[in-house]
């Protein structure tokens, strides 16, 4: 992240002596991207965080992805996904997408999910309903209906429901942050961007959880692994630094509108490798006495897009059969834009009240098991009112 926390206790000087009442020492963490070269946090355990007693492969069967083929603009629909009365939000995920780049799943967690932590990359969470605190060993983020939450690659955390809890959420090969160009040199939010840092909330006091022979399942490039841990994860009485788990309400994210139609990147919130995500929010709309507020007919050449409705009624796919809880795919290859007579009906229209969570891939998307569940087969004929043959 691009600012200094410090959380709890920590020496004057790192790599010092730092010492329990008792006398021993706290075990240093430093835990870095890129080597030694980029953001860190230095963490502060009271037992040793290397200290494992048992290693067992985990095995797992998320199911094949499909290629969209023959390829077509499809329509799912996230709220005809069956989980049972107890899912979590790591075991229970079903895959909705993927590719080289990133998995995108979704659950219905409602109860504790087993302390995870993934070593191949970044999660993003989204939060489309309900509330949740994600308990991590930097201390917990209480999340809410709207909240973006961002879990550093190798963080060990769960996700704590509170009754019913709706979670989109990505999992990068890779690192996901604001993009480069809101940043300056040096880290700090720009004027220019849509959100800064008053915006973001990170853990503000240590989790500190008594515990022997703890379990962490781990998921690596090459599979998932159970760790049995002689202490609990959870004993960091102190860390500062620049990576830690952090959240923002897509609320609190400033819409940039002009005279005329403004292209999607305006509404970028985050970017990951080979991918972006956007955030529509409800907001003022083109202002030019002739402008057409929804989007023109496009053709993203180079990436697919995924668009997850949240909230409100999106205006350019009314009439499609799209709703709360939908997500198209309008993959590269296929033109596509606005409902027919979407374009005429949003002139003179002042503000759009919807919100939407928006991925582009520059890598296609294949479709996992919960996308083959869900899909709405009449959808790519919906621009024509006619289906194959017709």
């Amino acid at each position: 992240m691009p600012f200094y926390r410090q959380v709890g206790e920590v020496p004057h000087k790192r790599h010092t002596a730092f010492r329990k009442p008792g006398g021993g020492l706290y075990a240093e963490e430093l835990m870095g991207v890129e080597g030694f070269s980029a953001d860190s946090a230095l963490l502060y355990h009271s037992g040793m965080p290397t200290a494992i007693v048992d290693a067992v492969a985990v095995a797992e069967d998320r199911g094949a992805l499909t290629p969209n083929h023959p390829l077509k603009p499809r329509h799912f629909k996230t709220p005809e996904l069956k989980f049972g009365g107890s899912a979590d939000a790591v075991t229970d995920r079903r895959r909705l997408f993927g590719n080289a780049d990133v998995t995108i799943g979704f659950v219905v967690a409602t109860a504790p999910s087993p302390l995870y932590r993934n070593a191949a990359g970044d999660e993003l969470f989204y939060v489309q309903g309900g509330t949740a605190s994600f308990e991590t060993i930097y201390g917990v983020l209480e999340a809410a209906d709207g909240d973006y939450v961002v879990i550093p690659t190798s963080c060990t955390y769960r996700v704590v429901p509170h009754g019913e809890v709706r979670l989109y959420v990505l999992e990068a090969r890779g690192h996901i942050g604001p993009p480069k160009r809101y940043l300056s040199a040096k880290g700090q939010f720009l004027e220019h961007s849509p959100y800064c840092e008053r915006d973001l909330r990170g853990p503000s006091a240590p989790l500190v959880v008594d515990g022997s022979d703890v379990d962490v399942l781990v998921r690596h490039r090459a599979g998932l692994t159970r760790y049995t841990y002689a202490t609990h994860p959870f004993d960091v009485v102190g860390w500062d630094g620049c990576l830690y788990p952090w959240a923002f309400n897509i609320d609190d994210f400033e819409p940039i509108t002009g005279r005329v139609h403004q292209p999607p990147p305006v509404h970028q919130t985050f970017e990951g490798p080979n991918f972006v995500v956007c955030s529509f929010c409800p907001r003022k709309v083109d202002y030019h006495e002739d402008s057409i507020p929804v989007p023109y007919n496009h053709a993203n050449v180079d990436s697919d897009e995924l668009m997850f409705y949240v909230r409100g009624n999106y205006e350019a796919r009314r009439g499609s059969g799209i709703g709360i809880g939908s997500l198209s795919l309008h993959p590269s290859g296929f033109t596509h834009g606005p409902q027919p007579g979407a374009a005429e009906a949003s002139i003179g229209a002042e503000f759009f009240d919807e919100t939407a969570v928006m991925v582009d891939t520059f890598a296609p998307l294949e479709l996992g098991e919960a996308a083959s569940a869900t899909e709405d087969e009449s959808y790519a004929w919906s621009w024509s009112g006619r289906g194959p043959g017709a």
